[in-house]
């Protein structure tokens, strides 16, 4: 097995905000040159033949940094060239020796991409970056929430919320738009971040970068490291799947690679459990995991190799349930969450402006007199108003009209039959059938 010397901060220009910029030497990367080595040659074993320029852009690097790693390889007889290139460039592959090598090189860890950051630099990231380094005001949220109906009462609670960073209970009656509220909170802030792809922690290349969770923003410019991506704040949202795994860092045994854990993922962002309480895993197991990073805003981690590490729980976590937060947890618990937010049913005149509200969403007349049936015929004395109701029932009336061939409209005809689908038969009893 391979070993890598330890990896060692690395001081940096200065820059308005944090900024990762281009490193002009191995040495401002603070990786070890064995390191790099080694994806050098596990890329060219994947790949085969590549110039040194097309080795820099995989590898994430300048290519006045590798060309003299690659120069060395060659003189030390690990890689030959096949063929000039432009300016000064060679297209490589392995000799024989070389393919042995990189064979032992992915014995130890099969990755072969982006150079990783050293974890000091991570962590002085993060702490540049820190989503307690915003401070969402009132125009911030009616911008994030402008798409759905959310009452005053409602923003000015979750703006406060949100400006703490800490974390938030969302609860209340399902369908009411707990997730909707939620899922925009990322929306209020203005900043986006800087993400290592990957990671160099204690002799590990751990993946932080994830395109199902992080979005891109924007290209690169020159000046950028490239082993970094801009992206807009993480909101990471799990459900009813999350298990205990999922939050320790995660071991390909196949592949010999690590994957950061959602909590990680979600730093300078958010971290959105959604239905809480019905989780495979027992909540007050879930719970008593987030006790010390709710507390002290870190967490510990143990990587592979069996190495204990601190890492950042810079993150607002939100937890989503329709369960009273009291039936979940204890009061020592709750203290170390500030913020308890119930999103109520709508009454119904609220029910009746989400109605026009969703019509002119969808593009359909707003009919009152039919929103006045709806209510005598399907809720009067039998349910309670819900939020995503209006939504729902303006969807069966979408497509009633499309088998029908008629343009999308609110009648009492289309609404029974969209009542009928989407309510169950034993609720659905029009008074005009009684």
């Amino acid at each position: 097995m391979l070993s890598y010397p330890e990896e060692t901060a690395v001081v940096v220009e200065s820059h308005e905000g944090f900024y990762p910029l281009l490193p002009e030497t191995l040495e401002d990367t603070g990786l070890p040159i064995v390191l790099v080595e080694d994806l050098l040659l596990k890329i060219l074993l994947a790949q085969g033949v590549l110039s040194g320029r097309d080795l820099a852009e995989v590898i994430c690097l300048p290519f006045k940094i590798v060309h003299p790693i690659l120069m060395d390889l060659k003189n030390r007889m690990l890689v030959v060239h096949r063929t000039t290139a432009a300016f000064g460039d060679f297209v490589y592959n392995l000799s024989e020796q070389g393919k042995h090598a990189a064979m032992l090189a992915k014995e130890y860890s099969g990755y072969a991409g982006a150079a990783p950051v050293i974890y000091p630099e991570y962590l002085r990231s993060v702490e540049e970056q820190s989503i307690r380094g915003e401070s969402p005001k009132v125009e911030n949220l009616r911008k994030a929430y402008a798409d759905v109906l959310v009452n005053d009462t409602i923003l000015n609670t979750i703006g406060p919320a949100i400006n703490s960073g800490r974390g938030l209970f969302l609860f209340g009656e399902p369908g009411n738009g707990k997730t909707t509220i939620a899922e925009r909170i990322r929306n209020c802030f203005v900043n986006e971040i800087y993400l290592p792809k990957t990671l160099w922690i204690e002799g590990e290349i751990v993946q932080l970068f994830d395109p199902q969770n992080h979005e891109l923003v924007e290209a690169q410019d020159e000046k950028q490291d490239q082993r970094w991506v801009k992206i807009k704040r993480p909101t990471i949202v799990v459900g009813g799947e999350l298990t205990m795994e999922s939050l320790d860092i995660k071991y390909n045994i196949t592949l010999k690679v690590c994957e950061a854990p959602l909590q990680m993922k979600a730093n300078c962002g958010t971290f959105l459990i959604d239905d809480f309480g019905r989780q495979r895993v027992s909540h007050k197991e879930l719970l008593n995991r987030w006790i010390i990073p709710l507390e002290k805003r870190y967490d510990f981690l143990v990587l592979p190799n069996g190495k204990k590490i601190q890492v950042p729980f810079d993150e607002l976590i939100i937890f989503s349930t329709n369960l009273n937060p009291k039936d979940l947890v204890d009061d020592a618990f709750l203290r170390r969450i500030p913020y308890k937010i119930e999103v109520p049913s709508p009454d119904e005149s609220e029910f009746r402006a989400l109605f026009q509200f969703q019509c002119e969403k969808y593009g359909i007349s707003h009919n009152e007199e039919m929103v006045t049936y709806l209510i005598e015929n399907y809720y009067r004395g039998k349910r309670g108003f819900r939020a995503c109701h209006p939504r729902d029932i303006l969807d069966q009336v979408i497509n009633i009209s499309t088998y029908l061939g008629v343009s999308p409209t609110m009648t009492s005809d289309i609404l029974e039959i969209g009542c009928r689908n989407y309510f169950s038969a034993m609720e659905c009893n029009p008074a005009s059938e009684k």
